[in-house]
Order: C-alpha cells, then structure tokens, then sequence
C-alpha cells in the first residue's frame, strides 16, 4: 500500500508542476512502478482469500474471540462483541449443519470435504460460484436459524426467549389455545439475516447476489418445517381442549429440502444494471423466488484440482452394484476400482438380560471394499 500512496503522490505532483508524461521524470518512476507491481502480484499470490469465515467458528469452540476470527466483516465483529454467547451458538450450529451437509452428499464425488485448520473451511472450491456453493450457502444460513432459535427456546441466551403467543386459533382439528414454549423463530431468522448476510451487503456483483438469495433460501426452509405441538386438556384426557405451540422440525428435513433445491438449482446471470439476475434458460417459466441459484458450472471433481479445489476421488469407497452417484463406475469416474477383503467386527446374537442389560457376541464377518483407482498418469510424466 505504500508504494500505491508513493507513486499517486509522485504522479500529483507531477501534475501540480506543469509535467507533462514523455519528459525526463517518467524514467524515475518505471522502477517504482514494475516493484509496486511485483508486491501487488505476491500479495495475490501469499495472502489466500478468506470466503464467509465466520463458518470457522465451528472450529474454535469454547474459544470464541470476536477479534481472532478470521474474515469477519465490521458489523459481523460488532454483533460478535455485543453478543458473545450468540457465537457460541453458532459456532455449535456450524458442527451440525457442516455433519448434514456431509451426511447429504455422502455418495457424491464432492463429499463437502472440510480442510483442517483451514480458515475457509472447505478450501478454493467455495470460490466457484456453483450448486456446491449456493447449496453450502444456504443450508449455513438455515444452521444459524436453527441454533439461534433452538438457543432462545432453552433459556441459553440473555437477549431472547420464547415466543408468546396467545389467544385461539384453529386448525383441521379444531379450535386450540396457544401457550407453551413456542420456537422463536423470527428472532433466529432475524439474527441470522443481519449477520450472514453482512458480508454479501459490502459488494454489489453477481456472486453477492448469488449468496443473499441462497442464504434467504437456508432461512425460509427452516420456517417452511415449522409444525404444531399440542396438549390435550379435559376429562380424562379427551382433549377438548388444547393447547398448542410452534416447534422446528428435525434439522435433517431441512438438509433433505436443501437437497433436492441443489439438484433443481437454477443457473442464472447477473442483470445490465447490477441490480439483480436472470435465469440463463430463457425458456424457463417458473419462478425463481424459493429456488438455489447459481452462476457458473461445476467441476466434475474426479481428478485432484487445486486451483479448483477439488480433491478428486482416488480412493474413495463405492458400491459395485449401484448405479448411482454412489456407484463405482460414476464415483471412479471410469477409471475403475480396486477390491479388498476386510474383516469387519460387528454386535450380533444379541439378548436382554435381567434386569437390566443387553449382552451381544462380536462377530466377525468378511467383507469385499471398493475404492477408486487413482488418476494414471500420461506416460510422458513417466520418461526420465
């Protein structure tokens, strides 16, 4: 930055006494120059870019320090400080939405695959504005709903509780009271909005774009599973009266929705006036409004690809008689398999004893394994 500052001041004052460019002074400033460009072109090279890093807070756990958090724009440290026991949170929310983004695409060639002690967590393929990207996007949004508001429910946090509603209402089954601990769920979606999207606000470019419709996407499919409780009150439990609140689904029916939005994303291209995007497909009719989006394809990540941040499937286990993504032939993507004989320990012959235990036998079972042949490599590497 200092030779930035350097060569603007050389060349306004150049201006301010009459230079003109082609004189004797422009040969002073080409070394200036060709250094300034030289730093520049290593602090691309050395500095990595730090993608929405405030999913590292998974990693750190008890130790949550706002000012140690690696890629957290102004407002994300502000809401940090004011609210350290919020991070905590989500820093647990991280854990699980990371485990179902994994548990979702277990059989897939990228297997959302986190990188140890990496601030990106999930390393240069987060760069690629793909389905990966809108996908991973959206369901860490709806991670911080969920564990913000399953926080405020249990009492965990100073700043919010449960939602109170009250008064009648009805449903299929008749009318009901509300009571109870309802799920607070627009405050979770009213903290996640403010900070997730904080860092998108900064820039106005397609992938900004990308990242705030995605992450609204995460937000609204934990709302979408909303359900109703109840209790039944009365004689003998008839429930002719009830009452009732608002509880989250499990977080594995929001990681299914995502899941199918992943594989029915849209492709879409930013506007003329950088205000929004448009679908790619110009024979496309729908609307895009509850849809993932994105803006450039994906890999096929089989090979290893660091500029791409794919890891490649060479050893990877895959089932040989599915044809599925899980399948050897799509998951080794043609370049076969290898088959090993393992020996696997597994509880069986298992009985109840009294009172009050359940004793089982270790079997020992012999099984085949499938893993993926590596890349071979081009027999011109191989010449010495």
């Amino acid at each position: 930055m200092f030779c930035l500052m350097k060569s603007r001041a050389g060349s306004d004052s150049s201006r301010a006494m009459g230079i003109r460019h082609g004189t004797k002074t422009q040969h002073h400033s080409k070394p200036i120059s060709n250094s300034c460009f030289v730093f520049i072109l290593l602090l691309l090279i050395f500095t990595p870019r730090v993608d929405s890093s405030w999913w590292y807070i998974g990693a750190l756990g008890a130790r949550v320090i706002c000012d140690n958090i690696p890629g957290l724009v102004n407002k994300q440290r502000q809401l940090c400080q004011r609210h350290p026991d919020l991070m905590q949170s989500i820093g647990e929310g991280a854990k699980e939405w990371i485990r179902e983004c994994q548990h979702q695409f277990r059989h897939h060639r990228w297997n959302c695959s986190t990188l140890d002690r990496d601030h990106t967590v999930f390393g240069r393929v987060m760069l690629r504005s793909s389905r990966e990207a809108a996908f991973v996007y959206a369901i860490s949004s709806a991670g911080v709903v969920y564990a913000i508001t399953r926080a405020c429910s249990q009492g965990e946090l100073n700043i919010c509780n449960c939602d109170s509603k009250r008064g009648r209402d009805s449903d299929n089954k008749g009318n009901f009271d509300w009571g109870g601990c309802s799920d607070n769920i627009k405050y979770g979606i009213r903290f996640a909005k403010a900070f997730v999207d904080a860092r998108e606000g900064m820039v106005k470019d397609a992938r900004a774009l990308m990242n705030l419709h995605n992450n609204r996407c995460g937000r609204m499919a934990v709302k979408r599973f909303m359900k109703l409780e109840c209790k039944c009150h009365g004689v003998s439990g008839s429930c002719s009266l009830r009452t009732c609140w608002q509880a989250m689904s499990d977080f594995r029916r929001t990681g299914d929705y995502l899941r199918k939005k992943y594989n029915t994303a849209i492709e879409v291209t930013m506007n003329q006036d950088g205000t929004g995007f448009m679908v790619a497909d110009r024979d496309f009719k729908g609307s895009t409004k509850n849809e993932l989006v994105y803006v450039e394809n994906s890999p096929d990540y089989c090979l290893m690809d660091r500029a791409a941040g794919s890891l490649g499937t060479a050893g990877r286990v895959c089932n040989k008689s599915s044809r599925g993504t899980d399948g050897c032939e799509v998951m080794c993507c043609g370049r076969g398999y290898d088959t090993m004989r393992v020996k696997r320990v597994t509880k069986c012959e298992c009985k109840f004893k009294w009172c009050c235990a359940v004793e089982c036998k270790d079997c020992e079972d012999v099984v085949d394994v499938h893993t993926c042949k590596p890349h071979k490599r081009p027999d011109w590497l191989d010449v010495t």
